[in-house]
């Protein structure tokens, strides 16, 4: 178990090869994450950064490639792909899955993400990872099932988030947690350093 959570949590729910608890995790952000090979990344995360070509008239951003990049595996009949809106200061948090992966592609702005690892069976179950991404850090992310996540709009702009899962949208694999949960206790104030 991650040193960031105690012993204590609660189980919210399972599937014959994932069992999923919400860590009881000391009050703050986790590892802020700085380097894509960083080894404070919860396992399984993969993060890299993406290109963007700018020219005089904009710029262009390839978020993927079918069998390709942090996403090759996804099976092109189940793959899903969407974008997310977001109003300046909004925070979407906290959702995880049983069965799907996602990938995302900050394509505007900056957000704040918040990976909290809810998988019991996990090295890592217990960690928060925090990372800035967006237009000033071009990481596409992927998060793996049973990892809860979300995220904060930082900065006066709207952001756009682009997100490509392995697995058409399905209600029942989604599970909910809010963004303030006491056990996951994540600081979305301005950390001030």
């Amino acid at each position: 178990m991650a040193a960031e959570s105690s012993a204590a949590s609660r189980r919210v729910t399972s599937t014959p090869d994932l069992q999923l608890a919400v860590p009881e995790c000391a009050p703050g952000i986790g590892a802020v994450i700085l380097k894509v090979n960083s080894p404070e990344l919860i396992d399984g995360v993969r993060v890299q950064p993406f290109l963007i070509y700018p020219d005089d008239r904009g710029y262009f951003l390839e978020v993927q490639r079918m069998g390709q990049g942090l996403a090759a595996a996804f099976p092109p009949a189940t793959t899903q792909v969407a974008a997310a809106m977001n109003f300046a200061g909004t925070i979407k948090a906290f959702h995880y899955h049983l069965h799907q992966t996602d990938y995302w592609t900050p394509a505007r702005g900056m957000l704040q993400v918040a990976l909290v690892d809810l998988r019991l069976d996990s090295p890592t179950f217990g960690k928060r990872n925090t990372m800035y991404v967006g237009a000033l850090r071009p990481w596409q992310v992927l998060i793996p099932r049973g990892v809860a996540h979300g995220y904060k709009v930082i900065g006066s702009e709207d952001a756009m988030l682009v997100y490509m899962t392995d697995q058409l949208y399905n209600s029942a694999d989604e599970g909910r947690l809010a963004y303030n949960d006491p056990s996951i206790n994540y600081d979305w104030e301005t950390q001030r350093k």
